[in-house]
């Protein structure tokens, strides 16, 4: 019977200790501030059927107060055209550390994204909701913001 009450106590006490340590972190659009590597992946699904394969890499810098600025070079069935694109665009970032942000580059459409951001705002993990598109990217912070 002593040693079940020791371990109940000890069970409470490291409960107890644990959830104090924790904090949950509130996430906001200073958050993602500075530059990050992302792959993208997936495909895009056309009206007559047909399937384009999706591979690509993004730098994209977000600064702090809901701009972003990106480079890109996105490959279509495996063929990289035009190159490195240069975009620009618009993230909101909620306090639960979910968000989205929209890409534009020129005269094509604009790509709207959900995030979710994970390691106190050193990875982001987003999924294009364009309709037809199915798409996923994985960032890392590469620089940190410049205080």
């Amino acid at each position: 019977m002593k040693f079940r009450l020791s371990l109940l106590l000890m069970t409470l006490v490291l409960a107890a200790a644990s959830s104090s340590t924790a904090h949950a972190l509130t996430c906001s659009d200073t958050t993602i501030s500075g530059r990050y590597a992302f792959t993208i992946h997936g495909q895009i699904f056309l009206p007559n059927g047909g399937v384009l394969l999706i591979d690509g890499l993004a730098e994209t810098t977000f600064d702090g107060r809901g701009n972003l600025t990106q480079l890109d070079a996105v490959a279509t069935n495996g063929f990289v055209a035009p190159g490195w694109r240069h975009s620009t665009g618009n993230y909101a970032v909620n306090p639960d550390c979910t968000g989205s942000f929209t890409v534009t580059n020129g005269d094509l459409a604009p790509i709207y994204a959900q995030i979710v951001i994970a390691q106190s705002g050193n990875k982001i993990h987003a999924i294009v909701i364009d309709p037809g598109i199915a798409t996923t990217s994985d960032a890392e912070r590469i620089v940190a913001p410049q205080d």
